[in-house]
């Protein structure tokens, strides 16, 4: 799921899963933004998909040079029809 919140910038899950997917995601941006090679074999074995670690590093990280954290903002939408598990998005401000 954390690649695909840094591929697409937003994604909707339940609250639960949208809380783990933020600390991971936070990590991940944290470790892209010094652009060393043992920084990117780390999130290379993360990140499932080559273009989307590449935009880590190329887009994203560099977005997020002045900030210590907080990358990440999840809203709460309100109960899934059928099973009632809280829904939110997560996206990356």
């Amino acid at each position: 799921m954390v690649t695909f919140l840094l591929e697409k910038g937003k994604i909707e899950t339940t609250v639960t899963r949208a809380k783990e997917v933020r600390s991971m995601t936070e990590k991940m941006i944290t470790i892209a933004k010094e652009d060393t090679l043992a920084h990117k074999r780390l999130i290379d074995g993360f990140i499932t998909k080559k273009d989307v670690a590449h935009k880590l590093f190329a887009e994203i990280a560099p977005k997020y040079a002045d900030r210590s954290g907080g990358y990440t903002r999840i809203t709460k939408l309100g109960p899934r029809r059928g099973d009632a598990a809280e829904m939110a998005i997560i996206e990356l401000l």
